[in-house]
């Protein structure tokens, strides 16, 4: 029976390892196969780049972004030629409409702040509030346009129409604005209007064959978030009642998914979106883009990422991103688009599914309690989620006590046995193996029948130690979830040199502490089994460790206040049965 405790010992230590590689896996990648394009959408003809407007580097109206080498970006045009006849061709109708200088237009939502340019009549800034730390801009710098909502052609070309001045109608509420354009480089108008659910309706009615651009990326990641191999960052889709994520790491081919069918597109980080929910059937496609990412000292370009043979090994290197391109059935475009944080509660009260885009993972019945657990601790008794993290934790201590009490009895009664149990192993141990050396299959049956009628005696059960440990694993992934996708703990601070709960402890000191108490809490433990599985058990706190090294600060503050607390009980049991013991 001694061997069996050995084997599940193995079992569970190689269980726990699983489970750490489940929780920090890389991200997966679910991918649809790309959609043809029709052939009457093939043979379409407007195709006219923009023109880049000379010195002006930091504003919209440039090309595409040089490509680096090897690129298949179009290249820009100025006004004249092929693309603007075409577009002069295109124009509708009427007096020309327009502006003689660069405007920016302002619109405040709901925890948002939205800059718009009525050159091309472009989003060059999207900040968004986020209560306890600075707020984040979600549209990246570039050293040129086009930026989001600007139109490109198939080729994902910018327009000549996203390097003119449209005339600008602002409204009365400081929430919506019209742009207006008709002249040489052809016919626009765009609206824009923050509701008050803080979502951004998009009208967008123009001549000629365009998409509509999101995107590159979302907001502006260090190099560190870059590299960081668990981050998210991608595209998101929902086609039907699939969502699919989509990673341009290592990605080269465009992927096109039709309008119809499809509830909503857009780019994300873990913790933010860029949403565009496609309103009356306008939408006949949209295509996800893998571009380039070269960055420069002027800021960064965007090339379309070339095929793969055709790539050099400088390419190879460069970051990727997705930018989303937006096709409309006809010639007008309607969206209702979310630009903010992933926070599942907004979302949900939304009525389009966008928190779907928060992956909980399989355990999400298991996350969502705790995240409305930590909320109500945060807005009812302590203002600090590092403080929130440990009274959940004592609560969910306090609901499990009567499993450790139970465990605890078993580990204490196995102790208590372990004499009785050596004597039996003593007594079958030069029974075990015949005189050629080999195991003597009967024997050990006869042993482990006797140790288990010991147990069966004595009302023990011999894993019953290990059910805490178990039951605990399903609450260690679902922290794990919850710090990694709630927008609410990112940069969340704790105490001293604890700024970010979500983060790393960058000093160790919350692992080496944890390190401390979990060999504590072995030591405590009521020790029973031989002298060898006593030093395998010994190897636990080593292994919880190394796996805490690299974890986020608040998943390593829940399991050292987990230990605290055990540390703790285990105290008052063995000072009961001391106490037990002397009379």
């Amino acid at each position: 029976m001694d061997n069996r405790r050995v084997i599940l010992f193995i079992v569970l230590s190689i269980a726990v390892v699983a489970i750490w590689q489940y929780l920090f896996p890389p991200p997966q990648i679910r991918r649809l196969p790309p959609v043809p394009a029709s052939p009457a959408a093939t043979s379409a003809t407007a195709e006219a780049p923009g023109a880049p407007a000379a010195g002006t580097p930091a504003a919209p109206g440039g090309g595409s972004g040089a490509p680096a080498s090897g690129g298949n970006a179009g290249t820009a045009v100025n006004g004249g030629g092929a693309g603007s006849a075409a577009a002069v061709a295109a124009a509708e109708s009427g007096p020309p409409i327009g502006a003689t200088a660069e405007q920016q237009v302002v619109l405040t939502g709901v925890q948002a702040r939205a800059v718009l340019t009525n050159r091309g009549a472009q989003l060059l800034s999207l900040s968004v509030d986020q209560p306890g730390t600075a707020s984040v801009e979600l549209v990246r710098k570039r050293a040129q346009g086009p930026y989001p909502f600007g139109l490109v052609d198939r080729r994902l070309r910018p327009l000549p129409v996203d390097d003119v001045f449209f005339a600008v109608e602002r409204g009365a509420d400081g929430r919506s604005v019209t742009f207006r354009y008709r002249g040489p480089s052809g016919s626009a108008e765009k609206s824009f209007r923050f509701d008050e659910r803080g979502l951004l309706a998009v009208e967008v009615r123009a001549a000629g064959s365009w998409s509509l651009l999101l995107g590159p990326g979302i907001g502006n990641p260090t190099a560190a978030e870059l590299d960081n191999r668990y981050g998210l960052r991608g595209a998101v889709v929902k086609a039907g009642d699939d969502v699919k994520v989509l990673n341009p790491k290592g990605e080269s081919d465009a992927v096109a998914y039709p309008g119809r069918g499809l509830s909503w597109v857009g780019l994300e980080d873990t913790y933010f979106a860029t949403i565009a929910v496609p309103q009356g059937g306008t939408l006949a496609r949209t295509v996800l883009q893998p571009v380039l990412v070269e960055q420069r000292p002027d800021g960064p370009r965007f090339a379309p990422v070339p095929a793969k043979d055709a790539m050099s090994s400088e390419q190879k290197d460069l970051n990727r991103e997705f930018e989303v391109a937006l096709e409309p059935a006809a010639g007008d475009l309607s969206l209702e688009c979310y630009l903010g944080a992933k926070g599942y509660e907004r979302l949900k009260a939304l009525p389009y599914g966008l928190e779907e885009t928060v992956s909980l993972g399989w355990l999400s019945p298991v996350v969502r309690p705790l995240l409305a657990g930590l909320h109500w601790i945060y807005d009812h008794i302590v203002p600090n989620y590092g403080w929130a993290i440990i009274l959940m934790t004592v609560l969910i201590k306090i609901l499990l006590l009567p499993l450790t009490h139970h465990s605890t009895m078993s580990m204490r009664k196995m102790q208590v046995l372990n004499p009785r149990m050596q004597a039996i192993r003593e007594r079958y141990r030069p029974k075990l193996k015949d005189k050629q050396g080999r195991p003597n299959l009967e024997m050990q049956r006869k042993m482990n029948e006797e140790v288990m009628a010991l147990y069966k005696a004595e009302g023990v059960n011999p894993a019953g130690g290990c059910l805490p440990l178990l039951v605990q694993m399903p609450i260690l992934y679902a922290f794990y979830r919850l710090l990694s996708t709630s927008v609410e703990l990112r940069h969340a601070p704790w105490i001293f040199w604890v700024h970010d709960l979500s983060a790393q402890d960058p000093h160790l000191i919350l692992p080496l502490i944890m390190g401390a108490t979990q060999f504590l809490q072995v030591k405590l433990a009521p020790q029973a089994g031989d002298p060898t599985q006593r030093r395998l058990f010994m190897l636990m706190p080593l292994f919880m460790l190394i796996f805490f090294l690299s974890a986020p600060s608040g998943l390593v503050l829940y399991w050292l206040t987990n230990n605290v607390l055990t540390i703790v009980q285990q105290a008052v049991y063995n000072r009961f049965w001391k106490v037990e013991g002397a009379q």
